[in-house]
């Protein structure tokens, strides 16, 4: 199976299986992903969730070659099953490997983050003639300094797991091959405080923040419009199917 689960006493690990694709979501992905995080949501038995990849990438975010651009989504957690999901409990990111693209945005999407020195954040839409579409245009600077977001979207480079934590992106950093057992032991010091206090703590902080989510979401959609007719996309995608360097023409 492409996305796997394991209960770890009242922890739900969720892990993403697809290396051979980089962990590229497709729609079996996305509705794995949004089946697991129904159960962590619905069984009460459940108190935490991790998500993960394998330990040589975490995602490369959707499968083009699959899906032409378009992130499979799912009716309860939108995009990837995750990143328009509503959820009533505390899900971390663990993380080994690149998470780049549309898996940068499923970080974004996640409460907390660990990462093994591996781990590297990006999104390289631009480098393609695209922009970010699940949540990354608006998502990147609520996580990180407002110039360090420009700088990742307009040059589409990577940020290091160090730097991240440093900008407070990442929680933890663990060494290669620790970012699930990172993320277990923070999800032992979650375990440790009251449920539903915490619960409740987080969905306040969450529709605090969440309110500017409409106009991030109407924003990207602006931009996406705006990027949709021109030459520059059409070169760019075109360029990583060719396995080759776009020729832009800025129009």
């Amino acid at each position: 199976m492409p996305v796997e689960t394991e209960r770890i006493g009242r922890v739900l690990v969720v892990t993403i299986r697809r290396e051979e694709k980089r962990n590229a979501v497709n729609e079996e992905i996305a509705e794995g992903i949004s089946a697991a995080l129904d159960e962590l949501d619905d069984n009460p038995e459940l108190w935490v969730g991790v998500l993960t990849g394998t330990p040589a990438v975490f995602s490369a975010g959707t499968d083009l070659s699959g899906t032409r651009g378009s992130s499979p989504a799912t009716a309860r957690g939108g995009e990837y099953g995750v990143i328009r999901r509503e959820r009533v409990k505390p899900l971390i990111a663990a993380v080994e490997g690149p998470a780049l693209g549309g898996g940068f945005e499923i970080v974004l999407a996640c409460d907390l983050v660990v990462a093994a020195r591996t781990a590297s954040f990006g999104l390289p839409e631009v480098k393609r003639g695209l922009v970010p579409t699940c949540g990354g245009l608006f998502r990147s600077a609520r996580a990180l300094p407002l110039n360090v977001a420009k700088e990742m979207l307009l040059t589409g480079d990577n940020l290091s797991p160090e730097r991240a934590y440093s900008l407070g992106l990442v929680n933890v950093v663990t060494e290669p091959g620790g970012a699930v057992r990172g993320a277990l032991a923070l999800a032992a010091r979650i375990e440790a405080v009251g449920p539903v206090g915490a619960r409740a703590s987080m969905r306040a902080l969450e529709r605090t923040v969440a309110e500017r989510d409409e106009s991030g979401w109407d924003a990207t959609s602006e931009a996406v419009v705006a990027i949709s007719g021109s030459d520059d996309i059409h070169e760019g995608l075109l360029a990583f199917f060719e396995k080759r360097e776009p020729r832009w023409t800025g129009r």
